[in-house]
């Protein structure tokens, strides 16, 4: 039985979505079926079908309560509105269902792997969002959320590592039968890092390692990591806030960045030889990939980004970067 805020959801966008005329929708890109849209999340290939999920808001153009969204393709460009997978409707993720990815299981599931937002008041009197990795898993139609989430949390993460920025997590499957994730973090110096994490079953998961740590060198927290091997090399794709220009490159402020070099799995450590930015335009940010059923890696990625939206709650939302 699914919950009542997706079931609301549902029907909202069911009602709505439908009221506006195919001539008002890009011919090319997807776009929110009702409301708000941003990061692409689960882009895999599932039982014949590319399955794009996004962060999703159906209620109001502008940011709210983050739900996900749900699509398939055939051929990446022809998409069809699948109702919505998950809302905000448990406790460690009643304030929002943000980032995550998709991987198909040994048996024939379809594995979502998300953070969970639950917002805490602190001694203070101020508000932060504690975010924790959670799982839901489901047939390409419908999802459950996992008993035992959250499955990755706070006592999780390297000691002085924030557990109020900690999220995005890319799952995928090693040749030799692990699984592996990697999640975007802030440690104690207020720069980006990145974690990773090992499972043999993709529920029961360990912390491995830090991947990378960003001292600054690009921009500030990093989101929406992903790492796969391409042409005999590494490439870890990271999406850094406030990003500095450095010559021609890096103009955009909030930004995708791949680094191109070594993953070391023995020691669980990333080894950057070169970097660039994956597109010179403003609109283009939280990037995501999936391989295809030809063995093709094809990204996709949020045409705004942060700095480009014009949204009133802007300030409100980059707090958490300062």
């Amino acid at each position: 039985m699914i919950s009542q805020a997706l079931d609301k959801a549902r029907k909202y966008e069911k009602e709505y979505g439908d009221k506006i005329a195919k001539k008002d929708r890009p011919e090319f890109h997807l776009s929110s079926r009702t409301g708000w849209m941003n990061d692409p999340n689960g882009f895999s290939y599932y039982d014949g079908q590319y399955h794009l999920f996004y962060q999703y808001y159906p209620y109001e153009s502008k940011w709210g309560p983050m739900h996900w969204a749900h699509a398939v393709s055939t051929d990446l460009l022809h998409w069809e509105y699948k109702p919505a997978a998950l809302a905000p409707d448990e406790s460690y993720d009643k304030d929002g269902c943000f980032s995550g990815s998709a991987i198909t299981l040994e048996d024939g599931r379809h594995l979502l792997m998300y953070t969970g937002v639950a917002k805490e008041t602190l001694e203070d009197g101020s508000v932060r969002e504690v975010q924790t990795q959670c799982l839901a898993v489901g047939d390409g139609e419908e999802y459950v959320k996992y008993s035992n989430n959250p499955i990755i949390t706070s006592r999780d993460i390297p000691e002085g590592s924030s557990k109020y920025d900690f999220r995005d997590p890319k799952i995928w499957k090693d040749c030799d039968g692990t699984y592996y994730a990697v999640v975007a973090n802030r440690p104690a110096d207020g720069s980006g890092q990145i974690l990773l994490y090992e499972s043999k079953d993709a529920f029961d998961w360990k912390f491995k390692s830090v991947l990378l740590e960003n001292k600054y060198r690009f921009g500030n927290m990093w989101e929406c990591p992903d790492l796969f091997e391409l042409d005999g090399k590494w490439v870890l794709l990271v999406n850094p806030v406030e990003m500095l220009a450095e010559g021609y490159e890096y103009h955009n402020g909030h930004m995708s960045v791949g680094l191109i070099g070594d993953f070391d799995k023995e020691q669980g450590v990333f080894k950057v030889e070169a970097d660039q930015s994956i597109d010179q335009g403003i609109d283009f940010y939280a990037t995501q990939t999936t391989e295809t059923a030809d063995g093709r890696r094809v990204l996709i990625g949020w045409m705004q980004n942060w700095g480009t939206t014009g949204i009133k709650n802007w300030k409100a939302l980059s707090e958490s970067y300062s």
